[in-house]
């Protein structure tokens, strides 16, 4: 009979070569949206991403980025695959790892009260949690951890980000090796302990063995923390339970607590090192240029985001709304819920076989939800949650056990008609692939790509283009710095102007533009820095607040008046329709000044008020409006560039038709009306340059 940890790895591989083929057939072809494009030069060049800057991940990433295979975004989009489909391999170790530990109803049960020098009764490998009626060997291991580690591989969160370049995928993975590796620690333990002898795994190691696997965990937590350390801070208190209910409260005053610490320490230190390292170098993103402790500090802390966290009742309340709506879609249609009924049944059985899983279970989830819902974010919201998805799909994984176990399925397996007790295990995952795979294929995903080829090929030789739109500046650097393209376009992210490194990549990228508004600029960095430096005397002080504004728009203002007396400006919608407080004098004054007239995409900027052909309009929109993509409500396809097409294709019909040109203008407000049939004001437009049309008709 084959052993039973080469069956757990067989199962665990298994796992892994299935996700990876699916990630591999949904990858993204290139760049996508949100911080994709910044992401990968930031791994292609070994610079600095936005805080706490990834430094684990920007050094893999680059490794996969150096692989002479497909383009430099296939490269990393594949790293992503690669990391999630190891994490959910090794989230089946990690069940399987439970189920074969004895419970906490087996330990009490053969530990009763002794008299001194006399031993604790033995346990055998039969009173462990994996114990079955019908003796089924390694079935009811490996059946739910098979299932468990294809649930969250087909999960909506997780497969999405693991077809795209993100951080998150890695993060889960080395989560997970924590977990799985302080499970294995605590089994050998209580084993040693209550004398299970090998349980067929070779000779029982020695104390150093289990000390090793506690340490390499801390190492691990370190490293890991030099990716998304939030949510990897936030699983622990429940290793705390685990290690807590394995050796007491002694462990945590006795050496082997300190050495773990410091091990954790160590290799927290060494990963950041990489920060000040990198920006000594001056890489082409170099945000927040951390070469100070303070700089340091900032930028590992993610000070710029604190402001995002937000503990008023309303909004935590409707945080709580949207994580229920999320986990309802997570694992499959939100009316057939099998994952989830799986899961609670997954809570109760742990809850009454062992105590200790529940409740690191429930700890992951909680103080993990408690965080997410109290940070006000949009577009990657999702990832947030990604311990707490974790934790149910390993709850669903007890309850497939239980599921297999029971009276429903237990005669199948005594008669030995073992295929049929697969049935839970492929269904759940199934309905997960099934539901998810239209949401998250995106091996056709174009979307910003053609976003970028759209406004690009509006503007005109060495335009300059002011943009408040990070769905446009992160996709645009990975065009211009990675592929190359049209280097001539200097593109200004508004809103990064509020930092002073930023300043050193215009310096780099565009250094006419710095040039030609130099005395502006040094107003402006000079009190920018002290800002940095200080911002609550800023806070406290109005004139202080009132004079680093001003000399903001003074530069601003000189940036669009120099360019101008050499190439086109151009600015995105949000710049001129408005729309944020802290923009709105910018807003007033290039409407004060400028006729702002819609050229595809974006708007150009013109000194007088007369028509301007807006020429012709050609969008590349693949999987926008043809069907082969769908979006979440919440999706930032919805939430930001939809609306745009949407915004500036209206605009362009209703200038088309304040100037006469109503043919033209019905076929802007058809295209409008392409992406969304519903949309009052291009069918207004629609109708009335419609109308105006018939009426010119017979006078032709």
């Amino acid at each position: 009979m084959m052993r039973s940890s080469t069956v757990e790895l067989l199962g665990a591989g298994l796992v892994f070569f299935v996700s990876l083929v699916v990630y591999c057939w949904t990858l993204a072809p290139t760049v996508t949206l949100v911080d994709s494009g910044e992401l990968i030069v930031a791994a292609y060049f070994l610079g600095i991403a936005h805080p706490p800057g990834f430094p684990l991940y920007i050094l893999l990433a680059h490794l996969a980025s150096v692989v002479p295979i497909g383009s430099v975004a296939v490269r990393i989009n594949f790293a992503s695959a690669l990391f999630a489909a190891l994490a959910a391999a090794m989230l089946s170790l990690v069940l399987a790892e439970i189920l074969i530990t004895p419970s906490d109803a087996a330990v009490l049960k053969h530990q009763p009260k002794k008299k001194i020098g006399q031993r604790s009764k033995k346990i055998s490998p039969g009173n462990s949690y994996a114990e079955t009626k019908d003796r089924n060997g390694n079935a009811l291991v490996v059946f739910p951890a098979l299932g468990s580690g294809l649930l969250i591989a087909f999960s909506r969160t997780l497969w999405s980000y693991a077809t795209i370049a993100e951080v998150y995928t890695l993060n889960t993975l080395l989560i997970l090796i924590i977990v799985f590796l302080v499970l294995r620690w605590r089994r050998r333990l209580i084993e040693r302990r209550h004398g299970i002898a090998n349980s067929g795994r070779g000779r029982t190691p020695v104390i150093r063995d289990y000390d090793a696997l506690l340490y390499t965990a801390a190492v691990m937590f370190g490293l890991a923390l030099g990716v998304h350390h939030v949510t990897v801070a936030l699983i622990l208190p429940a290793l705390a339970l685990l290690v807590y209910r394995t050796e007491g409260l002694r462990f945590f005053k006795s050496r082997r607590f300190v050495y773990a610490a410091l091990f954790s320490v160590g290799a927290l230190l060494t990963v950041y090192s990489y920060l000040p390292l990198a920006a000594l170098r001056s890489p082409v993103i170099n945000w927040g240029d951390p070469r100070s402790l303070g700089a340091i500090w900032r930028h590992i802390s993610g000070a710029q985001y604190q402001t995002f966290f937000s503990f008023q009742p309303k909004i935590v309340g409707q945080h709580l709304a949207d994580f229920a709506e999320l986990t309802l879609r997570e694992f499959g249609p939100f009316w057939l819920p099998m994952a989830l009924l799986l899961a609670a049944a997954g809570f109760a059985s742990a809850f009454k076989h062992s105590r200790t899983i529940f409740w690191f279970l429930a700890l992951v989830a909680v103080f993990d939800a408690a965080y997410a819902v109290s940070y006000d974010i949009a577009e990657d919201k999702d990832a947030y949650y990604l311990p707490s998805f974790v934790s149910i799909a390993i709850a669903a994984g007890f309850g497939l056990r239980w599921l297999l176990q029971g009276n429903l399925f237990g005669w199948l397996v005594i008669k030995r008609r073992q295929v049929l007790t697969l049935l839970p295990l492929l269904v759940v995952p199934a309905v997960a692939l099934a539901a998810n795979w239209p949401f998250n294929n995106r091996n056709h995903y174009f979307i910003a790509r053609d976003y970028v080829a759209n406004i690009q090929n509006t503007i005109e030789p060495n335009g300059l283009l002011l943009t408040l739109d990070w769905q446009v500046v992160s996709p645009m650097l990975y065009v211009r710095e990675v592929e190359q393209s049209r280097r001539d376009l200097k593109v200004v992210d508004v809103q990064l102007l509020r930092r002073s490194w930023y300043f050193d990549y215009l310096r780099r990228a565009y250094p006419g533009l710095i040039e030609r508004s130099r005395d502006e600029v040094d107003a402006y960095l000079s009190e920018l820095k002290q800002w940095e430096h200080n911002p609550d005397a800023y806070t406290k002080s109005a004139v202080l607040t009132q004079r680093i504004a001003s000399q903001f728009q003074e530069m601003a203002q000189s940036f669009v008046t120099r360019e101008l007396e050499i190439a086109p400006v151009y600015v995105t919608a949000e710049l001129v329709i408005g729309g944020e407080e802290q923009y709105r004098d910018l807003t007033q004054w290039l409407s004060q000044q400028y006729q702002a007239f819609p050229r595809g995409l974006v708007f150009q900027l013109a000194a007088d008020r007369y028509f301007h052909d807006p020429g012709e309009i050609h969008l590349q929109t693949g999987g926008l409006t043809d069907g082969t993509i769908r979006f979440d409500k919440d999706d930032v396809v919805n939430i930001k560039v939809l609306p745009i097409y949407k915004i500036m294709l209206v605009n362009r019909g209703r200038y088309l038709a304040y100037f006469n040109q109503h043919e033209r203008a019905v076929d802007a407000f058809k295209q409008a009306l392409a992406f969304d049939p519903t949309l009052k004001l291009a069918r207004e437009g629609f109708d009335q340059s419609l109308s105006k049309l018939r009426k010119s008709e017979p006078s032709r």
